[in-house]
């Protein structure tokens, strides 16, 4: 017998589970049972699809079987079973980047950590919640051996040959002392009708049946009581998504939820929609009430399944739906496709795109209607998901308008989040233009950026993006309706000719200056230059988005790549207006102007979300200025 170490990761989650303090461990059944569910589904496909398996037996069925003598309960499938290497990547390793997130999110906490359990479920090892020990024995379809694999959860596992008659796996689990709740056959069927019932696969297991003594009329016994054990199915098994909308109830629509994303938790909202006519499918969505935990990682696990007329096709295909809907799980089945199509023909299939661009419309108006109709649970859905949804402005021009209707946004004028369709009811009717800020940030933090004086001296409102994702994507939203969308730094303000006059004055006035700045900072701005944009900031700074290295750190940045591209050298405004400017104009003390200048950089880059790079250097000069004035 072979022994084999866990990989790091998945002796974490062990350790988690065998310690978890988690105190709905039904959910370990419900996991054990989908996985099973999932062999079925893939042997499914390739008997119909490959001529390898032409002559593998399909005979689907999830058999619950429980002991209680040897105190063990055993959850067997007719699958696809795994092989030695499948065995050893499948559970020695975690292979999926939601468990890897799941791993990430652990913060060493125990009560907290084991609260995660209920909305990520993590599959096969949930099974160590109740079992000192796990056994599985298993043999992949059209293949000879089979083999066994044993833990204890103590951070290794054995594996060895053995015999199976017929393909797929049985998992044992020896339970803990304080489990034989789970050899219950009450107990076993009331979890199935909660999490499995609409599991598309039978499910058996062996039910006592009572029958009592049958009398005739003088009261005199004709036959004995007696109890039989039957084998009998104990879920429904059938594809909730293909059932009339009207048949279902919400508890059904929950429980299915919680069984194909592997969540505790009853989903936001679902939407279930059925298309006849010149394509036919049906779409079964639903949006989870929290952000699945891999949402914002490169790898992460798509959440839709793809069916073709009830048979499984794929659950790992990232083109089903736009990147910017990756929050979303369900299903899709349609009737209209090959049951052999490969992923290259579902990346360029015209029935496909058609149905994927039916449904994300189809999404877009259910999420309009809940905004209008429940403000409370849409509120929640924005905190979950407005970034990713965000990605969509740039990533699905033809649904541009239809995002933005659905984003919310802090403003400058106020303390609570509005809709562009509210804000543009306040906006100059001639010029039509929308005024934005954006930088990496707090709401705070902007709205008190010297960029908005200009803006709060007029009583203008301005969106407050200040998100990451925002300096990507707004950069690329021109307009909404007939409204323009205009960055704070790029709006223009209509003034007279003396205005213009005085202006001009007042920069040859303080050329000396701007001078002094420019030679002290050196390289570490592109320029300094006088603006009347300024009405209480001394200075400010801005970039220039004619710089060709300032385009392409945008592009960079849109396309996932800003990191390796730094922005160029900022711009140095100043206000001539501002006590302390003035004072520094008519200044003898170079080593004061020196210091002035480095400071108020820093502190116009603090303003901007920017880091300051040299924080002693920036402390002793700030010291020097305070020192002096005292």
């Amino acid at each position: 017998m072979a022994k084999h170490q866990f990989q790091t990761e998945a002796n974490q989650i062990l350790h988690l589970m065998i310690h978890s303090l988690y105190s709905n461990k039904e959910i370990f059944l419900r996991e054990l049972i989908s996985n099973g569910s999932d062999a079925l589904d893939k042997l499914n496909m390739l008997v119909l699809t490959d001529e390898k398996y032409k002559n593998v037996q399909f005979d689907p069925r999830i058999d619950i079987i429980p002991n209680k003598e040897n105190k063990t309960l055993t959850i067997k499938d007719s699958g696809i079973g795994m092989n030695e290497e499948d065995l050893i990547n499948n559970i020695g390793t975690i292979a999926k980047s939601g468990t890897k997130a799941f791993i990430e999110s652990l913060s060493g906490d125990q009560k907290k950590d084991s609260q995660l359990i209920g909305q990520f479920g993590v599959g096969f090892y949930a099974a160590f919640m109740v079992a000192g020990k796990v056994e599985v024995v298993t043999k992949k379809a059209g293949e000879e051996q089979a083999y066994i694999w044993t833990s204890t959860g103590n951070g290794e596992f054995d594996l060895d040959k053995t015999e199976r008659d017929g393909h797929g796996t049985t998992i044992t689990l020896y339970l803990n002392d304080d489990e034989n709740e789970f050899l219950e056959e009450y107990r076993i069927s009331s979890i199935i009708e909660k999490y499995s019932n609409h599991i598309p696969f039978a499910i058996f297991m062996d039910k006592e049946h009572y029958t009592p003594a049958k009398k005739d009329d003088e009261g005199k016994e004709i036959e004995a009581e007696k109890t039989e054990i039957v084998n009998e199915q104990i879920n429904k098994a059938n594809a909730l998504w293909t059932i009339s909308k009207s048949e279902i109830s919400d508890d059904e629509y929950k429980d299915f939820y919680k069984s194909i994303a592997h969540d505790s938790t009853d989903p936001l909202t679902w939407i279930h929609n059925k298309a006849e006519g010149a394509i036919e499918y049906t779409t079964l969505f639903y949006i989870p009430t929290n952000a699945p935990m891999d949402m914002y990682r490169v790898d992460y696990q798509p959440g839709i399944k793809l069916y073709i007329n009830r048979v499984f096709i794929t659950d790992d295909e990232k083109e089903l739906m736009p990147t910017y809907l990756r929050f979303l799980r369900g299903v899709i089945d349609s009737k209209d496709l090959p049951l052999n199509v490969s992923r290259e023909i579902l990346q360029n299939n015209a029935v496909l795109a058609k149905i994927k661009n039916a449904s994300v419309k189809k999404i877009l108006s259910e999420l309009s209607k809940m905004a209008k109709n429940d403000a409370e649970k849409y509120d929640t859905f924005i905190k979950e998901f407005g970034n990713v949804l965000k990605e969509g402005l740039y990533s699905d021009y033809a649904n541009r308008e239809k995002i933005l209707d659905l984003l919310r946004f802090s403003t400058l004028n106020s303390d609570e989040k509005t809709s562009l369709e509210e804000f543009v009811k306040n906006v100059d009717a001639q010029k039509k233009e929308i005024y934005y800020i954006t930088a990496k940030s707090t709401v705070s933090m902007l709205k008190n950026n010297p960029a908005l004086e200009r803006f709060k001296a007029k009583g203008i409102d301005v969106l407050i993006l200040n998100e990451e994702v925002d300096t990507i994507v707004f950069p690329m939203v021109s307009k909404y309706k007939e409204y323009k969308l205009v960055n704070v730094s790029d709006a223009k303000f209509e003034e007279s000719e003396e205005d213009k006059k005085a202006k001009e004055e007042s920069k040859k006035e303080y050329e000396p200056l701007t001078k002094e700045f420019k030679d002290t900072l050196k390289d570490d701005v592109k320029d300094v230059e006088v603006t009347f944009d300024l009405t209480d900031s001394a200075v400010a700074i801005k970039e220039d988005k004619e710089d060709p290295s300032f385009m392409m750190a945008q592009m960079m940045r849109q396309m996932g790549q800003g990191g390796d591209v730094p922005m160029p050298k900022p711009i140095l405004q100043i206000n001539p207006n501002h006590e302390l400017i003035k004072k520094l104009k008519d200044s003898a003390d170079q080593n004061l102007i020196n210091d002035a200048a480095h400071v108020l950089l820093d502190q116009a880059k603090l303003f901007n979300g920017m880091e300051i790079e040299d924080i002693p250097s920036f402390i002793t000069k700030l010291n020097r200025i305070i020192t002096k004035a005292l």
